[in-house]
């Protein structure tokens, strides 16, 4: 029993471990969008069993990162300029809704969250530090998740991360890091502090919308 108990761990493990890396690798655009994703050269790549890279592809397709093409087949989920503002949309009017209800929640242990969070990011921005994603990620979550909304929540973190794909993307640009982006982040922050959820959201799209004009006029270059 306690043998069967490990392998079933083992597997949960490779699985994991396959989700996560196929994962980083589709959002950064190291496995380019509508590439074909062969269940052997990505079982190769990463070192491990044709089982969990198969189940790890099935993860990612329920994320929208990853298409099935045919009964057995795999692909990268290719993008589009209307998917692009399609999920721009959705992340204003829902994340909206969410940062509402937890601002109307406010509470002191999730302002000392969002000053821990914002304060993680900022120190990963400063260092250039690999897990700066992940920083950046948890504090726009942690404005949300004290919205007490579940269902919301799972939704507005799959959109970030299909909205942080096309960022990787379109990279680069000039008039990207022309931006104060630390300070958008600092005011969207000081407004939910303040409990001002007018501002606060005002804030939140704004950022959003900025970030979005200028990827929309990557794909049209």
């Amino acid at each position: 029993m306690d043998a069967m108990l490990d392998t079933e761990g083992k597997e949960t493990s490779a699985t994991h471990g396959a989700y996560r890396r196929l994962r980083e690798m589709i959002l950064t655009g190291e496995l380019p969008p509508g590439q074909k994703l062969k269940i052997e050269q990505l079982r190769s790549l990463l070192n491990t069993g044709a089982s969990p890279v198969r189940e790890a592809l099935s993860l990612l397709t329920s994320d929208m990162l990853v298409e099935r093409i045919d009964q057995r087949g795999f692909r990268a989920a290719p993008v589009s300029k209307c998917n692009f503002e399609e999920i721009l949309l959705l992340r204003c009017n829902l994340e909206e809704t969410a940062l509402r209800a937890s601002i109307a929640n406010a509470d002191a242990a999730w302002e000392d969250r969002l000053v821990l969070r914002h304060h993680h990011m900022k120190k990963a921005g400063q260092n250039g530090a690999h897990d700066f994603e992940d920083a950046h990620k948890a504090f726009h979550m942690a404005l949300l998740d004290n919205s007490k909304l579940p269902l919301l929540l799972r939704y507005c973190s799959q959109l970030y991360d299909l909205n942080i794909r096309y960022r990787y993307l379109a990279a680069g640009g000039s008039s990207y890091k022309k931006r104060d982006i630390a300070a958008e982040h600092h005011h969207i922050l000081d407004a939910a502090l303040d409990h001002d959820a007018d501002s606060a959201t005002k804030h939140l799209i704004d950022h959003y919308r900025r970030t979005g004009e200028y990827l929309s006029s990557q794909m049209d270059s």
